[in-house]
């Protein structure tokens, strides 16, 4: 597996304060799937952009809308970052906001015709691991290409052209016959049907009969990573309710970190290096809730150099003896691939 030396160039953590006015913001590429969320104010969705649906077109990790249009949420994505017109969703003067930021292809893509169900779009980065797939149900189990030529470890899935139905998330140790819902703090649930209880391949992911991924007319955005070395993490952890508690081993230094019990209740915990720079840490955002940016004692994780370090054992993230799942990428890899420790890039 190649290393990836300068994972920036895929993912990029974005801050701003908002002002009420037309802005584009640098990220450093162009983005193909943009994770925008207000970090102060009770009420505010997350919003999920990406290029395949287009600028403009958002869908939120925390309820089970459908797609909704506003052309002054993000009005563009540009060569170098994206544009935010004056919603107050993404741009409100005097509140500030957070983007994450991740590069598949360049924009829509083309269609997929690797599985038995076709790809209206898949826009795709082999090289870092992440792949967009917009596809049309059928209503019968069938298979969809993701073009990543590597096997997906996390995906995460919505039914964009009507609400009522929930996010859909595969974790390679949660296992194929069973869910989890992105919107919603519950536990993971055994459903056979949401990917037909099989593992994703090198070329295709499968679903069911669900209607959360395979309604019959229904449209969905799935957003499918593979795990690559330097880059990306997709693991699992025992929690140990102690302030000292687990070490997980990424082999980078995190730049964005979310984490989920498996067992019973408890939030898609949300962490980056940037809205808080320094050990310990403790910024915390949930993908389930439009609530605020939680600063307390109960959220402190440090990010290190090779991993992540969890220190509270007062909420869901280690208040207990269950399991947990996460997903991490990169600021930068521990050594580069010519084996020279890294360095700030």
């Amino acid at each position: 597996m190649a290393q990836i030396d300068k994972p920036s160039l895929h993912f990029n953590t974005v801050l701003w304060d908002g002002n009420n006015s037309s802005t584009t913001h640098t990220v450093g590429f162009q983005p193909d799937f943009s994770w925008i969320k207000q970090r102060e104010d009770d009420g505010y969705s997350h919003m999920l952009f990406d290029a395949i649906r287009g600028a403009t077109k958002y869908i939120s990790s925390n309820e089970q809308n459908a797609q909704a249009t506003d052309s002054q949420t993000l009005s563009a994505f540009t060569g170098t970052g994206f544009t935010v017109g004056t919603s107050n969703l993404t741009n409100r003067s005097g509140d500030t906001y957070v983007g994450w930021n991740w590069k598949a292809g360049t924009g829509q893509g083309s269609a997929n015709t690797d599985g038995s169900i076709n790809t209206t779009y898949t826009s795709v980065n082999t090289t870092a691991g992440i792949s967009i797939c917009q596809y049309t149900g059928t209503g019968s189990a069938g298979t969809i290409g993701h073009g990543l030529g590597a096997v997906p470890k996390f995906m995460m899935i919505k039914e964009t052209n009507q609400g009522g139905r929930s996010w859909r998330v595969y974790h390679q140790n949660v296992g194929n016959a069973a869910i989890m819902y992105l919107n919603t703090n519950g536990a993971s649930s055994g459903d056979g049907q949401a990917f037909n209880s099989t593992t994703p391949t090198s070329s295709v992911f499968s679903v069911g009969t669900s209607g959360g991924t395979n309604a019959s007319g229904s449209t969905y955005i799935a957003y499918v990573f593979a795990e690559k070395k330097g880059f990306s993490r997709f693991g699992e952890w025992t929690a140990n309710n102690s302030t000292d508690g687990p070490f997980l081993y990424t082999g980078f230094k995190p730049a964005f970190f979310i984490a989920k019990r498996t067992g019973s209740t408890g939030n898609w915990h949300m962490y980056d290096s940037k809205r808080d720079g320094y050990n310990i840490q403790n910024w915390r955002l949930a993908a389930d809730n439009g609530g605020v940016e939680d600063l307390s004692s109960s959220n402190y994780i440090d990010i290190l150099s090779n991993g992540i370090k969890i220190r509270s054992n007062q909420n869901s993230l280690n208040n207990h003896t269950g399991g947990m799942v996460y997903m991490a990428f990169a600021e930068n890899p521990i050594v580069g691939s010519n084996n020279i420790p890294a360095v700030g890039r």
